[in-house]
């Protein structure tokens, strides 16, 4: 019998300028389209502070890594000096605070152990998974491994190899969007 880690799951709420998402299980590629939609949509609706809750998040694939190191590096932009806009990182367990540092992300985290915050106080917020393509889920994780490689040189040999098949693979996808059908007309 093989153990699978579940896929994650999101819990979101909104206080007063503040969003906590919870992830729960694993987080994944599968997860990163929905997470960064949902950040940055929450992010230009004026919520500057966002805090993840990962006291049950099990681990973290590199491709969610490189969108939560996305986030960061474009929350540190737009800061200007001033405290917020904020990404903090609540209880990330060992693992998760281990690949942080050797992929050379975890200065872009406010990172903090403590209690969960008062959710009772906020509004829950429902999401809607999208179900992205698969071209969406290629763009993503070649985004966020180029992220990771462009934040450190480290990074390079460990995803240089999936960031250009990720790159070949789109590439073919758009080429076959761009093919006639068969009655001639574009895709």
């Amino acid at each position: 019998m093989s153990m699978k880690a579940p896929a994650s799951n999101l819990l979101v709420w909104v206080g007063d300028r503040m969003v906590c998402i919870r992830i729960a299980g694993r987080a994944s590629f599968n997860s990163s389209v929905d997470f960064k939609t949902l950040v940055t949509s929450l992010y230009q609706k004026g919520y500057p502070r966002f805090v993840l809750d990962l006291t049950d998040c099990l681990l973290m694939d590199s491709t969610f890594l490189g969108v939560l190191a996305g986030l960061g590096l474009k929350f540190g932009a737009a800061r200007n000096g001033d405290p917020y806009p904020c990404l903090e990182l609540l209880n990330p367990n060992p693992r998760i605070l281990d690949l942080l540092e050797n992929l050379g992300v975890s200065h872009l985290f406010k990172i903090v152990n403590g209690a969960e915050p008062a959710i009772e106080k906020m509004a829950a917020v429902e999401t809607t998974p999208a179900i992205p393509d698969r071209k969406e889920i290629s763009r993503t994780c070649l985004e966020a491994h180029q992220t990771l490689m462009n934040l450190n040189p480290n990074n390079i040999p460990k995803f240089k190899d999936v960031a250009q098949f990720l790159a070949d693979d789109l590439k073919k996808m758009e080429e076959a969007e761009r093919q006639p059908d068969e009655g001639g007309n574009p895709r």
